[in-house]
């Protein structure tokens, strides 16, 4: 059973990867880079502090720090813990036509850090908004922070760094850790905030 989830999984990398072009590659190259992320949570850190008021803002961007920590870290260790090799590194894959104009980096790809960290911070970010900001629905927010997570995710099929079930375990943990550190911090805000 095993081996033929590694089969699925391997052919339906090997499709969205075939979908690379001349032109897309360097998008998804930029989705995959994490410098380009630090503008963009710039601005929704200083949109929490807007939106929240600055004590409420700290706390739900301390558990967006939070989220971001324990999904790097953990799925840093459980990489180098079950040596899963990345798809550029699995011969049989290049044989077949995978594409890879990223540079390879670490050999262990299971599971993906982008995919935790996106969206982590995306659920954790949302839900910050959203319960303790319920006047708003943070509809087109929602919208916008998990179509990026997705295309952060996608690109590391793409750049043939992970296999999709390396990001589809990495997008379900981050959502996961997200969940449980937005609701850490709506906890701190209703015990030690209840007038913020």
């Amino acid at each position: 059973m095993l081996e033929r989830l590694i089969g699925w999984d391997q052919e339906i990398t090997l499709w969205i990867n075939s979908f690379h072009s001349a032109w897309s590659d360097p998008v998804w190259m930029l989705f995959s880079d994490v410098k380009i992320w630090f503008p963009l949570y710039g601005v929704l850190i200083g949109m929490m502090f807007w939106r929240l008021g600055w004590k409420k803002g700290l706390v739900v961007f301390l558990s967006c720090i939070l989220t971001i920590v324990l999904a790097d870290q953990i799925s840093y260790h459980i990489k180098e813990s079950v040596d899963r090799l990345r798809p550029y590194y699995t011969a049989g894959l290049l044989e077949r036509g995978l594409h890879w104009p990223l540079n390879r980096s670490s050999y262990f790809g299971f599971f993906s850090g982008h995919a935790s960290n996106a969206f982590g911070f995306a659920a954790c970010s949302y839900l910050g908004f959203r319960l303790n900001d319920p006047g708003r629905s943070y509809r087109a927010y929602s919208w916008f922070i998990f179509l990026w997570a997705g295309f952060v995710a996608l690109s590391r099929v793409m750049m043939a760094a992970h296999f999709f079930g390396d990001i589809l375990v990495g997008t379900l943990f981050g959502l996961a850790v997200g969940t449980l550190c937005a609701a850490l911090g709506r906890g701190v805000i209703r015990k030690w905030l209840p007038t913020a």
